[in-house]
This record gives structure tokens, sequence and C-alpha cells, in this order.
């Protein structure tokens, strides 16, 4: 058995980013830059109105109340092309570019107008309510990152930045295959000696979550020729992922049956728990990860390796890590040398502070339990007793991409 860390490293080692494609940034929305997002335009693009009321120098509203004339408007989408005098003013509104000569707004409620003639009645220093050029961003600003999941936000500042197109990575097509006579879809029929299949489900799940699109090539039944076909449907695939099949039993077919037809193991077996009998390898030069039909330790093992690798292929350089120390709610026992990932709940102490409660049963059949955690408590291998209170390392669990 190879350890998590050895496993990750020779898995992220198969993997580069894929080429970059361009999309209308009506689509971009969870799409991974391939390029930096730089401002082509300056915003503000002049002097602007924070307010409506009133451009005035504000030299001339030093001491109030004072009287100003009032020559002319400007209006968000139009200007004033004169220049502001003393003893003058223009009428502007939220957004309208500041004349020449002013230097302050006053805001309306602060005035009263009869006719041409304006007093104010409250001062207003240099660069009161007046936005300067560039306050957000100037053209030549990089405003996005390469390698981030495109948000809401981000949809917004591209656009502002005038990008009506962007570079994005392209979707890693990842193909799915579960296997086994035991399992059937949701909605069939179930045998005497059958169970629903949520592995195939899950891991879809998982790559849209991670930005990856999922190519579901159907359950194989344990036969070598049913193996083989189905895995055909993964040659145009980035990474072929099996559910199943990689185990020690005389029915775990997945390894004797792909390497007929070319399959190369790089490892199998990892020193962890849940997910010891996990396989990667290559067939016709495209990636194979084998995960356990274990639907507790096949979704563990797929956010431990799947993620990454995915995340990898979208440029992403920091795999999507979601580790953190936080307080231990309970006792533990000494670990063995396989590395342990607990499903746990998180909450708040007293202080503030984040505490990780692992459940009482940890059994890898146990899918509501995976459902209800939180996090995952990670406990290294050969790892002494651990306390409540005592600091630990958490994996958080995360079902989908932010998108605000």
């Amino acid at each position: 058995m190879i350890s998590v860390d050895e496993a990750t490293a020779r898995i992220l080692a198969a993997f580069a980013p894929l080429p970059a494609e361009t999309v209308s940034i009506a689509d971009a929305l969870g799409r991974v830059l391939a390029e930096d997002v730089v401002a082509r335009v300056t915003q503000p693009p002049a002097d602007v109105s924070a307010m409506d009321g009133f451009a005035v120098r504000a030299a001339d509203v030093a001491v109030v109340p004072v009287t100003l004339t009032r020559i002319g408007m400007a209006p968000a989408g139009g200007s004033f092309g004169g220049t502001v005098e003393p003893g003058q003013c223009v009428r502007i509104f939220t957004g309208g570019p500041v004349p020449r000569g002013a230097d302050a707004i006053v805001i309306q409620e602060d005035t009263e107008v009869s006719g041409d003639r304006v007093t104010v009645k409250e001062s207003a220093a240099r660069g009161r309510y007046v936005r300067p050029a560039g306050l957000d961003f100037r053209a030549g600003d990089v405003g996005i990152k390469a390698g981030r999941a495109i948000g809401v936000r981000d949809v917004a500042l591209a656009a502002a930045m005038n990008h009506p197109w962007l570079r994005v990575r392209r979707k890693p097509r990842v193909a799915i295959l579960a296997t086994g006579d035991e399992v059937v879809m949701p909605g069939e029929p179930i045998g005497p000696n059958q169970i629903v299949s949520s592995n195939g489900l899950a891991l879809a799940a998982i790559v849209v979550a991670c930005g990856g699109e999922p190519l579901q090539l159907g359950v194989a039944p344990d036969s070598a020729d049913a193996l083989q076909s189905l895995t055909a449907g993964a040659r145009n695939a980035d990474l072929l992922v099996t559910s199943g099949g990689v185990s020690v039993g005389e029915h775990d077919l997945v390894r004797s049956a792909l390497s007929a037809k070319g399959l190369t193991v790089d490892f199998w077996q990892i020193a962890m728990r849940p997910g010891k009998p996990l396989m990667f390898g290559r067939i016709d030069g495209t990636p194979v990860l084998g995960l356990p039909g274990n639907p507790v330790s096949s979704l563990v093992c797929a956010t431990l390796f799947m993620r990454p690798a995915i995340a990898k292929m979208l440029g992403q350089t920091d795999g999507g890590a979601r580790i953190r120390k936080v307080v231990l709610g309970g006792d533990l026992g000494a670990n063995d040398r396989r590395q342990d990932y607990l499903r746990a709940t998180l909450g708040t102490g007293a202080n503030g502070q984040t505490i990780a409660t692992p459940f009482a049963r940890q059994d890898s059949s146990m899918l509501a339990t995976l459902a209800k955690a939180d996090c995952l408590v990670i406990r290294p291998a050969n790892a002494p007793p651990a306390r409540a209170g005592e600091m630990v390392e958490i994996l958080v669990l995360s079902d989908t991409t932010a998108s605000l």
C-alpha cells in the first residue's frame, strides 16, 4: 500500500491544464478562466457625481448660506460643455460628469431653488460626492486572475471591464462506469440480492460541481466482455472513472478485464480508510481511476483524488483544497497504519471556535452519515490518541461551487 500523499502526487502528475476556448460572458458562470481578465476601459471614465444635486466650486460654498447662479445641467449620459466660474453652479444627476471648474457636489436636499438662483445651505469640501475617474478600475488593471471559477460577481466585473467574450478552460470530460451484478439504477425493479446504485450519479454530480462534463457509460455486470465493451465509450474522455471491481474478490474484474485491452496499472491499494482498494493507471492513453464500489469509500476517494485531477485540468493551482484546523469535539483512540477520514459535523463553541465532532459510528456502508457530515476529520497513520479540545485537520465537504 502507498500513502495518500504519494497517491495524490502520482495521480496529479498524469494531468495537465486543458486547452482554452472562448465563450460568451452570458455562458461563463462556473467556468474556469484560462487568461486574466484585464480592464479594457476606465471606470468611471471621468469624474462623476455620486448624488443628485449641484456641481459647485468648494471655495464658493465654504461659507453658507450663499446663492449661486445655475448655468446648465449635467445628466447621466450627457454633460455640460462649459466651465463653472465663481458664483456659478450646474444642476447634476447621479453619474453625470462633473463639469470643468467644479470640484464638489452639493446634494439637492441642502439647497433651495428659485428659477436659476440656487441657495446653498450646507457647505461641501473639495471632492465631496465626486467619484474620481478610475475609482473602480483603470484600463489595463487585472480584474480577475486566471484559474478562478467565475462567479456572479466576476460576471459583473468582466462585463463592466467591457469583455463580451472570455477565454476559459475546456471542461474536462470524465467517463463514469459503475460495475457489479448486484446493482440496479434508481427506480428499477430490485432483485432479492441487489441494491440501488448511487455511485454513478453521485460521481457525475461531483464532476459537474467541479466544472467538468460527466459521460455516463452505464452499469457493467461482472463480465469481462461487458467491461471491455462499455469502457470503449471512454475513448474521447480526459479521465475514466470506474466504481467497484478493484478489490481482491474473485468478482473484482476491472484490472484483469481492462489489462487485456492494454491497461497499465500505476498503483493499487492506498493506506487509507475508507477507500483502501483504489487503482490508478492508463488505457489507450486515457488515465483510469478505479474507485471502490462501497458508496462512502467511492465518494471519499473521489473527493481526495478525482477533484484535484479535475482542478489541475482546469488550471486551478490550489487543487480545490479545503483543509482547515479546528477543535476536536470528542475523544479518539490511537490510529493504525491507514490514514483515516472520519465523517463529522461542524459546530461553534462558547468561545467562537469551530468544533468538529466525528459521528460515533464510521462504518463505510453508512451513506446517510456522509450526507449529514460537514467535513472529514483527518487522522494520520499511526496517530496517537486524541482528546476533545485538541486541534485537528479537517477536509471541508462542499457539494457546489460558490455562485456569489
